[in-house]
């Protein structure tokens, strides 16, 4: 199976496709007739750990998932999340009430039958019911009795399922936890307890603008909403006043500083939030994306957002400005291992060996941003990710490539100085601000290109 690789505990009980007595019922029922969200969330969760497809992918191409309504695609979300976000934690639960590994379709059924049961409070007879129906409507009804049984009892023994278990450890993959070493002393715990809950919504508010009066401001000038907001419906989101953004994710941009009239260029720019911040600081800005189904989204928000924005599809490393510029800002593709509290897939479907080609991507990016800036010109490299080959290791290359560094000072990340590294770089995890919610992970470095 391509999901959690945990040791087993010795077998409590070993159940089989047959029922107990007075325990038929859910799997004897008539058969629910559609169930858009366990459907969706099934479709989502085999999708990572059978095939390693993003979440959003299956959203975004399923055909039973475009055809949802809003609330039904939500709550898919939101269960398969969970299911996720706990996933070497649900698996290790279950291990000792299966004689043998099931299928892996069953597997994913019984995981999220028991995120329903230990994490999102869901009713027993709803869990173990909807888990059952939705086997016997994907053509598996030989497994609907051990569905039964088996969440029946997680249901009966409750959160004592979960007694003696490193669930932070557990629901990391090791590799990771191993990797993030170089963080420090704690630090994967402290990252591990972070992702174990849901990511409020963080917004960046345009600077003529009032943030929605329900928002809170964080230190460094984001603003925040309970987890589940939806939005679309927030005052001001039509008229295009603010922007979804991690609170993290807007301290690169920030970073780079630039100045009214400045020549800039968003490297990798969809879906759109930095551009967004370059924009409004009065930079003349060009934003590139490769991805054209990226692009038209980039679009879509900065026309809501009413900016004046040059738009290009291109690949960056082939890309060549008219005129040297003055600044460049660049986001690079990365493993996204830091946005796990928003994408828990991102953990389970990168391994090792991705990173190879991911840094090579990287150096690539930065070699091109080095030709297109003037003499003088700096250059923000950020990442979203937790990886030393994709942080620190990658600003050790670009002075390879021929970069000065620039490092931040403590005056500007006064608001955040935990963030600053001793070498002079943004380095934030999701072990961070726990008080107020947490943040996502991201690296950044700040160079010069010498005249």
């Amino acid at each position: 199976m391509n999901i959690p690789s945990n040791p087993k505990p010795a077998a409590r009980s070993a159940s089989r496709g047959r029922t107990k007595r007075g325990a038929s019922s859910a799997a004897e029922r008539p058969v629910a007739s559609s169930d858009p969200t366990r459907d969706i969330a099934f479709d989502i969760l085999r999708g990572v750990i059978e095939n390693r497809r993003m979440l959003e992918t299956t959203l975004s191409r399923s055909p039973e998932a475009r055809a949802a309504d809003t609330r039904d695609r939500a709550a898919a979300h939101r269960l398969a999340a969970a299911a996720l976000r706990h996933l070497g934690t649900l698996t290790t639960a279950l291990e000792p009430f299966l004689r043998k590994e099931p299928p892996e379709p069953v597997r994913a059924a019984l995981l999220l039958g028991a995120a329903q049961l230990l994490y999102l409070e869901t009713p027993p007879h709803a869990a173990v019911g909807t888990t059952v129906d939705l086997l016997r409507r994907r053509g598996l009804a030989p497994f609907a009795g051990l569905a039964n049984a088996v969440l029946r009892r997680v249901a009966t023994q409750g959160p004592a399922v979960l007694e003696g278990l490193d669930q932070e450890r557990l629901d990391i993959p090791p590799w990771l936890w191993t990797s993030w070493k170089h963080l420090g002393p704690g630090v994967a715990r402290a990252i591990a307890r972070g992702l174990a809950h849901e990511a409020p919504l963080d917004i960046s508010v345009r600077p003529d603008a009032e943030a929605p009066p329900e928002a809170e401001r964080l230190p460094t000038g984001s603003w925040r909403l309970p987890a589940g907001t939806r939005v679309t419906t927030l005052p001001g989101f039509d008229e295009g006043t603010f922007w979804v953004q991690d609170a993290a994710a807007a301290l690169p941009a920030r970073l780079l500083a630039v100045q009214p009239g400045e020549r800039v260029a968003d490297l990798c720019a969809a879906p759109g939030g930095k551009t967004a911040q370059l924009a409004n600081a009065g930079a003349v800005v060009t934003a590139v994306e490769r991805d054209p189904a990226r692009l038209e989204r980039f679009k879509e928000n900065i026309v809501r957002l009413k900016l004046d924005v040059t738009t290009i599809c291109a690949d960056a490393t082939a890309w060549t400005p008219d005129a040297p510029l003055d600044a460049i800002l660049l986001d690079a593709p990365c493993s996204a291992t830091g946005t796990g509290r928003r994408h828990p897939d991102a953990l389970w479907i990168k391994r090792p060996r991705d990173l190879e080609a991911l840094t090579e991507g990287q150096d690539a990016l930065l070699a091109a941003a080095f030709q297109m800036l003037k003499p003088g010109g700096r250059l923000v490299y950020a990442v979203c990710s937790l990886q030393k080959e994709e942080g620190p290791d990658r600003a050790a290359a670009a002075l390879r490539i021929g970069f000065t560094a620039d490092p931040f000072q403590p005056s500007e990340l006064a608001d955040i100085p935990e963030a600053l590294t001793p070498e002079g770089w943004l380095r934030t995890h999701p072990g961070l601000w726990p008080e107020l919610g947490g943040m996502d992970g991201f690296f950044a470095a700040r160079f010069i290109r010498p005249a």
